[in-house]
Order: C-alpha cells, then sequence, then structure tokens
C-alpha cells in the first residue's frame, strides 16, 4: 500500500561514495577553449529530452580535464539536473551511452544508493508533478531561472519510496512507453537521413548526372536513369543539368507570412478551434511533423489574419528568432509573423520544398537583415534561386521520399499517443494510486 511506503530525503538516498551529490565545474573551469573534438562528452541543459534519452549535439573535453573534474564526472544511472536555465527538468546517463560523461557548470548530480533506490525510480519521480514541483520550488525566475543554493534544495528533497520490486516494476512499465517513443524517435532519424541524402544526391551534387557524363552507371534504376540527363548548362547560380532551371522559389511556391491577433481581445482566443502556430511549436519537433499548436484561435481571431487557414502540406519555416525551424503542417493552421509559409505551386513537391529549405539555410539567412535579431522577409525570400528538375524527374523524387514521410507521420502520432498514456500513468504510478498490474494491462493494451 503507498501508505507504508518509506519517506527519506535525497540526502538520504544518496551514494556512500564521495562526491554523490556534486555541482557542475565554475565557469572558470570549463571554458569553450577546452573543448574538443572528441573525448569525453559534455552534457549541457539542452540534451535533456522529454525521455530517458539525451538528444542533440555534445562538446566534448580531453579525458585529462576530465580526470581534473573527477567530481563533476557522471556514469551510466547517475541523474542530472539543471540548477539553472531548463530548471525542473531532469536526465538519467544512459547505459548505452559513453562510459562516462562530465556535467556542463548548469547542472547538479545524484548518485543514488542502490540498495535503497532504483535510479530509473528516482528519474520518473522527478518527472511527475511532484517531483517537479520539489525541484521549483526554491527556484528565481527572476533574469536566468535559476535555483538558489542548489545542492542544498536537492538534498531537502524527500521521496516517497516504495520497495525497491516496485519501484523497478513502475520503472519498468514507464520506461517501456518511453523506450518506443525513443524508438519512434530514432526511426524517424532514420527516414529523414535517407531523403536528406537523396535530395543532396540528385539535387545538390547531380550525381546521376555526373556518372552519365562520365560513362558511368547513374546508380538508380534504368527508368530513373533515363529521367536524368547526361551532360550540364551553365547558369547564374553555376552549372546544372542540362534542361533543368533555376527559378525563383516564389514562383514554385505561394509565399506568405501571419499575424497575431490582439491578445487581450478574449473573443479571438477563448473557445478557439483553429490551430495557430507560433516557432515555439516547431522548436522541440525532433521530426519536422506538425500535429498540433500549444494555441488555438475562433473564427474572430482567424479574420484577423490575412494570410487566414492554411492548408495541410504547408512547409513552415521560421523567419526569425532563429531562422530556420521547419516542418510540414499535417492540419489546417494559421500562422504569426514569425513564419514564411510555402504552398507548393502545382507539380512541385511540398518534400521538395522541405528539403531545399533545409539544405538551402546559409544561403536565406544570407538574405536576412536586423539590427536586434537576424529576419528573412517575404520579399527577400521569394527571389532565391532554386535549381529546380523536370517535372518528371520532382514526381519520381516525390514518389520515393513520400512513403518514408508519411511512416515519420505514423511514427510522430504513435509517439503523441504513447506521451500522452506514459504522463497520464506518472503521476499515478508514483503516488501509488495506480497497481503496477493495472498499469501493464493499460499498456499492452495500447502496444
Amino acid at each position: 500500500m503507498a501508505s507504508e511506503w518509506l519517506k527519506l530525503s535525497v540526502d538520504a538516498l544518496k551514494a556512500k561514495s564521495g562526491a554523490a551529490i556534486a555541482i557542475g565545474p565554475f565557469g572558470s573551469r570549463m571554458k569553450a577553449d577546452r573543448y574538443t573534438a572528441t573525448g569525453v562528452p559534455v552534457i549541457r541543459g539542452n540534451n535533456l529530452s522529454d525521455t530517458r534519452e539525451f538528444v542533440g549535439e555534445f562538446v566534448y573535453v580531453s579525458p585529462e580535464t576530465a580526470e581534473e573534474l573527477a567530481n563533476c564526472n557522471v556514469y551510466p544511472g547517475d541523474l542530472v539536473f539543471p540548477h539553472r536555465g531548463a530548471i525542473g527538468e531532469v536526465g538519467i546517463v544512459p547505459h548505452h551511452g559513453a562510459e562516462r560523461y562530465v556535467l556542463s557548470t548548469s547542472l547538479m548530480k545524484l548518485t543514488c544508493n542502490r540498495e535503497l533506490a532504483n535510479p530509473l525510480f528516482l528519474f520518473y519521480f522527478f518527472r511527475s508533478p511532484i517531483g517537479r514541483h520539489e525541484l521549483l520550488k526554491n527556484a528565481s525566475t527572476v533574469g536566468t531561472p535559476g535555483i538558489g543554493q542548489p545542492l542544498s534544495s536537492l538534498k531537502s528533497i524527500e521521496v516517497r519510496l516504495p520497495p525497491l520490486p516496485e519501484q523497478t516494476a513502475i520503472a519498468r512499465v514507464l520506461g517501456t512507453l518511453d523506450g518506443k517513443i525513443d524508438l519512434n524517435r530514432h526511426l524517424n532519424e532514420t527516414l529523414q537521413g535517407i531523403a536528406r541524402t537523396l535530395f543532396k544526391s540528385w539535387f545538390v551534387n547531380f550525381d546521376p548526372v555526373r556518372a552519365k557524363a562520365e560513362g558511368r552507371n547513374a546508380g538508380v534504376s534504368s527508368t530513373l536513369a533515363a529521367l536524368f540527363p547526361d551532360s550540364f548548362d551553365t547558369a547564374e547560380v553555376g552549372e546544372i543539368p542540362r534542361g533543368w532551371q533555376v527559378r525563383a522559389v516564389g514562383d514554385l511556391a505561394t509565399v506568405s507570412g501571419g499575424s497575431t491577433p490582439s491578445t487581450t481581445e478574449k473573443s479571438y482566443w477563448e473557445g478557439g478551434t483553429h490551430c495557430w502556430a507560433t516557432p515555439k511549436d516547431l522548436s522541440s519537433l525532433n521530426t519536422p511533423v506538425l500535429l498540433d499548436t500549444e494555441r488555438k484561435i475562433t473564427d474572430a481571431g482567424l479574420a484577423q489574419i490575412a494570410s487566414g487557414l492554411l492548408p495541410a502540406g504547408t512547409v513552415l519555416m521560421s523567419s526569425r528568432a532563429p531562422i530556420g525551424y521547419l516542418a510540414v503542417a499535417e492540419v489546417p493552421l494559421a500562422v504569426n509573423q514569425g513564419f514564411i509559409a510555402l504552398r507548393s505551386a502545382p507539380g512541385v513537391s511540398n518534400l521538395f520544398l522541405l528539403r531545399w529549405a533545409e539544405w538551402a539555410h546559409d544561403l536565406i539567412v544570407s538574405r536576412a537583415n536586423g539590427s536586434t535579431f537576424l529576419e528573412i522577409s517575404k520579399s527577400n525570400f521569394r527571389p532565391i534561386p532554386v535549381t529546380t528538375p523536370p517535372d518528371e524527374l520532382m514526381r519520381a523524387f516525390d514518389r520515393i521520399v513520400r512513403p518514408l514521410y508519411s511512416r515519420m507521420v505514423t511514427n510522430e502520432l504513435s509517439s503523441t499517443t504513447l506521451t500522452q498514456l506514459r504522463n497520464a500513468l506518472l503521476p499515478k504510478l508514483i503516488s501509488g494510486e495506480l497497481r503496477v498490474t493495472d498499469a501493464e494491462r493499460i499498456v499492452g493494451r495500447t502496444m
């Protein structure tokens, strides 16, 4: 019974070894000039995700620097917490990653006593509303969010613990859901990589054209090979395959932006049913698929936006702060002023535009201006040149990558369902309100 669970402080749960609870190095000991191309990865706040997985790019320090910062080293099963910036988040060092990591200056760590606590159970405790509240209760939001006396605050947090076997069972149920979410993420990364590689090969490097020009096998089926020429022409952008065109992106798509209806006018927002996107909706996407938005607007709010409701299939690109978040809208939506929205012209694949915008990021940014932050205007964006294949080759590209994209959408929908289930089960399991056997049945029906 949950009423019989022990209540122990984090300080009482820490491992008996030294530096079981520690804070990252002072900034003077972890300056950027100490980073190396390879070595021991450094965990930063942006590496924490909504599951157990670390995400994003790592920076590295040399093994010698890691040894110098030995108290800041973390190993599989250690928990990491931001004490500045993304406070309230938590990560757990995976068993399938590096042998060890180093904390950044903004993180602190906990190595738990495994005779008392399962590290993964503690991870989910801190992911629950109860645990998150405990992490945030001593936080200050003045300036950069931070926790005053972070180590003392962490040590004082009290955790209700079931017996170890039950901790393990709870962690297993929640971990099963996170594992499937992570698998979907990795599958989508692979699918994206395939589409990205194909786009670069055909439309950037012109590999099949070069192969035919040199008398080599084009590396594609004979049917596809027949769609590629065997020579080049010279254009204003340089060498392009014979018969292709250089067209302005504004000729390949209708380019529009959006706006924000007055946030003080309740009739624009209360009871809203239309998706309304801001760049924030794209910032956390691991896959360029937008299924929903944080905010909704009403019919009256939609009437305030000149571009109106954009159809599903619209390619969205954030146009400022920063430039280049990308996604395809899977639902009709309106957008705020932080976007360039691309509705494909007849015969133009929106997936071609998506991959082009990703590849052309630096070119797009070079057309931006602004004193406070860079912004690419619609008038500066529309003339950007795009090397464009004939319609038949555009259709062939779409036929190949469309099933990959559809699978990505399916995986994202699955992950959304699994995330909602995990978030519903998490507080009930951590509090003891829901028995593990009941949760296992629920998960079994969903999986």
